[in-house]
């Protein structure tokens, strides 16, 4: 192999702005999520009838916050491994999730829906298994990151079913 084909890593301040734009996407659609969900979280969310198992509101922060960095780390190893053009389908698959986890804040607070969340919520977890199969090629460490947040999304899934069904 001579030195022009020998694959180099990027450099890293390359790397470290890049993890920051992964994060601050994150960070966006949480913050739009949470923008969304604050229009309703005092008003109409308390009077609708929830299960058992329905958590306390003050875990969701913590949670998604945790769930978001994985997430932006999972994102940058397979930028880091792939590239843009080698990864660029399971970044774009990985982009795609982020918009439709967007959408179920949307229409469960947003417009109150709850019906049509839930099957936002199933279409999203759909999607955040595809994108750790598609991130299992490029790096498995970024498809175990993935894990937690489709488990996280399958219980929400539950738990959104439960109230569509309590209400």
């Amino acid at each position: 192999m001579t030195p022009s084909q020998i694959p180099t890593q990027p450099s890293t301040r390359r790397q470290i702005t890049v993890f920051l734009g992964f994060l601050a996407l994150g960070m966006a659609v949480s913050a739009a999520g949470g923008a969304l969900t604050a229009t309703s979280i005092a008003t109409w969310y308390p009077t609708l009838t929830k299960p058992s198992f329905n958590p306390p509101n003050w875990i969701f922060g913590p949670v998604w916050s945790l769930l978001y960095l994985m997430m932006a780390v999972a994102a940058w190893r397979v930028w880091r491994r792939a590239g843009w053009r080698d990864g660029g389908q399971s970044l774009a698959l990985y982009v795609v999730q982020l918009l439709i986890n967007l959408g179920w804040s949307a229409l469960f607070f947003g417009l109150q829906r709850p019906d049509l969340a839930l099957i936002d919520c199933l279409l999203l977890l759909i999607l955040i298994v595809l994108t750790a199969i598609s991130f299992w090629r490029h790096d498995n460490w970024a498809a175990l990151l993935m894990v937690p947040y489709a488990a996280w999304v399958g219980f929400a899934c539950l738990l959104n079913s439960a109230i569509v069904a309590l209400n």
